[in-house]
């Protein structure tokens, strides 16, 4: 790869950016929190905690002020590999068209961006190889619903005032599109047509709930939406950026070419009472 005459966009400097730029995008993770580059030469991320701050007192003139302490933790875990495989014939690896290697880095993208949004929205279970992902972490503040259809939008306000009251704002709710779709029809009254989603003047695509960001992502289990603050209070660690290895011997008989794409990444949780989980009666049965 680093001969002299090769294609310069495959070199992996050049390819890196045509995955990881995408994946940014297309992570519906990724959208609401945005992520966290680490640059540190550790195989762990860690995030300090402030789990009680020190309390203050009125005193009188000349009086000791009373002395307090502070109840610290830590919220942290090891970095993990998420990998991308696919393979084209040589002929389109060797063109020299920027466009052959984009179209073949947004499908790495793609399915980079859905195994991130898979772990991140689901639960890895008793496998550590992926990282912690929403439906490991005890102590989000559950908002369940007593119908079993989208009726109004009181549960997303309650969502963002819940978070307000442990001191985070929502940065974006994630739905399924499917329940996005029904919110989106919610309207305002009977025989109106009017929808109670806002939109912003500025964007015509954006969707928002008392002003936070409606996104969607397959990921999310049917029947919720999460609400997840900002202000790094849910993180999302890349180690590195993406690496390409290109392999010309493993398809030699078929005169194809395997692409790998990894990135190391991880999920931090410092602050899981801020994170909302709005429920369905249904969905909130099921799970």
């Amino acid at each position: 790869m680093l001969a002299k005459g090769q294609p310069q966009a495959w070199l992996p400097e050049g390819f890196g950016q045509l995955v990881i730029q995408p994946v940014q995008a297309m992570s519906a993770a990724i959208q609401a929190i945005g992520s966290t580059q680490a640059n540190a030469n550790s195989n762990s991320y860690r995030v300090p905690v402030v789990k009680t701050d020190p309390s203050a007192a009125w005193v009188a003139e000349g009086e000791e002020i009373p002395a307090s302490e502070q109840d610290l933790d830590e919220d942290a875990d090891r970095f993990h590999k998420l990998a991308g495989l696919t393979i084209v014939s040589s002929e389109l690896a060797n063109d020299s068209n920027p466009d052959a290697a984009e179209q073949v880095g947004l499908g790495l993208a793609r399915d980079i961006a859905r195994k991130l949004d898979g772990a991140f929205f689901g639960s890895r279970g008793a496998s550590e190889n992926q990282p912690r992902g929403l439906g490991d972490i005890t102590g989000v503040n559950a908002i369940a619903t007593d119908t079993t259809a989208w009726q109004s939008l009181d549960p997303f306000t309650s969502a963002t005032y819940a978070a307000e009251n442990v001191g985070a704002q929502l940065a974006a709710f994630v739905a399924n599109p499917n329940d996005a779709l029904a919110i989106a029809q919610l309207k305002d009254q009977t025989g109106s047509n009017r929808p109670l989603l806002g939109t912003d003047p500025t964007t015509a695509t954006k969707r928002l709930i008392d002003g936070v960001p409606l996104l969607t992502s397959p990921a999310v289990a049917a029947g919720n939406v999460w609400g997840l603050p900002g202000l790094g209070q849910v993180l999302i660690v890349v180690r590195e950026d993406v690496k390409l290895v290109r392999d010309e011997s493993v398809f030699f008989t078929s005169d194809r070419v395997a692409l790998r794409a990894t990135m190391r990444v991880t999920t931090l949780f410092p602050h899981p009472a801020a994170i909302q989980r709005i429920s369905l009666k249904t969905a909130d049965k099921a799970s």
